[in-house]
């Protein structure tokens, strides 16, 4: 796919629906935050059509990262899950009060919540796990493997600069 398909494709389609969008002033094709939004906004349709409408996105999320680390922390397991605190905590009583995982309160720390997956949570999570694959593989269809490693690899980039962007602040030459 060649840089003049792109940026074809690019101008268009943008607002969800079926028409293409010719009126994008071109400064927004160049702003990051703005494609970003578009891409996140594309992902979530398509996650609620392909995937599952049982569990979101950062539930999948969250409920990966406790199959990873069974009986980790809630906040870590956030972190794991690229989830804010009080999201994670959201997130966590909904699954809880769905039988998906199970909170247990650390011995040593009454504050700390440590999560489970329960056995139902294990079965819905190979279920969507299987749909998500399947996701991915649409997503990244259109591009050949070698251009599917560099699209993968740029957005982990991406994202690692603008979370650190965020821990760090903005620097004064900025």
């Amino acid at each position: 796919m060649g840089d003049s398909d792109r940026t074809d494709h690019a101008r268009g389609r943008t607002d969800g629906q079926d028409q293409p969008r010719q009126d994008i002033p071109p400064e927004l094709l160049t702003a990051p935050g703005y494609l970003v939004r578009r891409l996140f906004q594309s992902y979530t349709a398509l996650w609620g059509s392909v995937v599952d409408s049982t569990l979101t996105g950062p539930q999948f999320a969250v409920m990966r990262a406790i199959r990873r680390t069974p009986g980790g922390d809630q906040g870590s397991l956030a972190s794991a899950a690229a989830l804010d605190r009080s999201t994670m905590a959201d997130v966590a009583r909904r699954l809880d009060r769905r039988q998906l995982i199970e909170r247990r309160t650390c011995t040593s720390d009454t504050r700390r919540k440590l999560l489970y997956l329960t056995p139902e949570g294990e079965r819905i999570l190979a279920e969507t796990a299987a749909h998500a694959a399947h996701l991915d593989e649409l997503l990244l269809a259109e591009f050949s493997p070698d251009e599917r490693t560099q699209v993968v690899e740029g957005l982990l980039s991406l994202s690692e600069a603008w979370e650190r962007l965020v821990e760090e602040g903005p620097s004064e030459s900025s």
